[in-house]
């Protein structure tokens, strides 16, 4: 329930396509979890009033198929996105007589003639996925499926599709996700062991300030319970798609409010997929959680604001070199030249004064040698590129907070690009 809170105070910032019942560690199947989709969705619809306020919204549209950022959607669409998935654990169930609602209504989704992709954000078992894949692998040819996997991404707390038991011992094997990662060349999956640990631990550890600033806070943060293991372990799910401007989902590598990934094997020891559960994408993306996490933090405390009040603090808007989108913005530059970044059009919808912050996410890049970068603290930041760099990528983060109660943070993404 605490992530479905989050998730839908943040519903102007996704297209929520499909809420799908489903197993987990915490759930063997059966209606408890669909139940409380709708409860969720009851609060959502009482809080709507006051959210909406925040875009200014005085409607809803007729046709809501297609939204923008910044649209509210009616609690009737998102009820008539509400289904079931399946019942049953791990991949020995997949196949006939297991399709489900759920499973249908994805293999629809991805027959829509439309060019975005489909985030699938596994926050318990992945088999009503599995299952999809299976029955489109069945009907369809080999061409049919590849473009099928290939409209998909999938972000899995954990593996969650195999019984849960405190020393881990339960096989990999058993698991739908195990099957999916053999379409390694088809299917964008990303397999978190990092993010969902600290959101964990990191929530109860500060358990007081979601009492003060989350529950009852609202018809939804009255619905915010107290922890029984940890707090959202399934938060990072979603967070990997905010359209905050720091990243773009499609690249496990660069960093997001999600953590970090590498391509690699993941804890099986037999398939490969973009994961972090130890070494170096563990490490880079625990200290990245731990960078981010007040942010991410504020940005969920300001929206509750709006859930109780209809009023409260609004995020600040990253233009920079004119340009107002939120994709990473790519710039050609030669080595042991400057390369200027102008964010002095940045504006804060309530007026709020905006501190920048520019910085050098090494990472993310190719270089691996040092980089100045001038103005860091000002609108305006100059990177000099190293003589040495040719032929290789700097990433640059432009983060503007504002002055509001709570502070809150957008960002911008630079990839200089240095000619060889």
């Amino acid at each position: 329930m605490e992530s479905m809170v989050r998730l839908l105070v943040h519903a102007d910032q996704f297209e929520i396509e499909a809420l799908i019942a489903t197993t987990g560690w915490s759930n063997n199947g059966g209606n408890e979890r669909i139940d409380l989709i709708h409860k969720a969705l009851g609060a959502y619809e009482k809080d709507l009033p006051h959210l909406s306020k925040r875009s200014a919204q005085m409607y809803f549209a007729k046709n809501e198929s297609r939204q923008r950022i910044g649209y509210w959607p009616s609690p009737d669409y998102l009820r008539s996105r509400t289904v079931m998935g399946s019942t049953t654990m791990g991949m020995k169930y997949i196949g006939e007589d297991n399709d489900s609602p759920g499973s249908e209504l994805i293999i629809k989704l991805a027959d829509e003639k439309d060019e975005r992709p489909i985030w699938v954000t596994v926050w318990g078992g992945g088999n009503t996925l599995a299952q999809a894949i299976w029955r489109v692998q069945q009907d369809r040819t080999q061409a049919e499926l590849k473009a099928f996997l290939r409209k998909l991404r999938v972000y899995a707390i954990t593996d969650q599709d195999r019984p849960w038991s405190r020393d881990d011992t339960q096989p990999f094997e058993s698991s739908s996700h195990h099957w999916m990662k053999s379409f390694e060349k088809d299917l964008l999956f990303l397999w978190c062991e990092c993010a969902w640990k600290h959101q964990n631990g990191t929530g109860k550890n500060q358990w007081d300030q979601y009492a003060l600033h989350i529950q009852q806070h609202g018809h939804l943060g009255a619905l915010y319970p107290k922890y029984k293991w940890g707090v959202e372990g399934d938060t990072p799910a979603f967070m990997h798609v905010m359209p905050n401007g720091l990243s773009d989902p499609d690249c496990p590598t660069q960093v997001s409010w999600s953590g970090y990934f590498e391509w690699g094997v993941g804890r099986d020891g037999l398939t490969q997929a973009y994961v972090n559960d130890r070494g170096r994408p563990y490490d880079i993306g625990t200290r990245y959680f731990n960078y981010f996490y007040p942010a991410l933090f504020n940005n969920f405390a300001a929206r509750m604001d709006w859930a109780k009040e209809g009023k409260g603090n609004r995020n600040p808007v990253v233009i920079v070199n004119k340009d107002k989108s939120l994709k990473p913005l790519t710039i050609k530059a030669k080595a042991g030249k400057k390369c200027v970044f102008d964010a002095a059009p940045s504006y804060d919808p309530d007026g709020d004064a905006l501190r920048y912050h520019w910085w050098v996410l090494p990472e993310a890049g190719t270089f691996k040698g040092e980089v100045v970068l001038s103005g860091s603290d000002t609108s305006k930041a100059t990177l000099l590129v190293p003589s040495n760099a040719a032929g290789t990528l700097i990433h640059v983060i432009c983060e503007v907070t504002d002055s509001g109660t709570p502070a809150l943070t957008s960002y911008r993404r630079m990839i200089v690009a240095v000619k060889k």
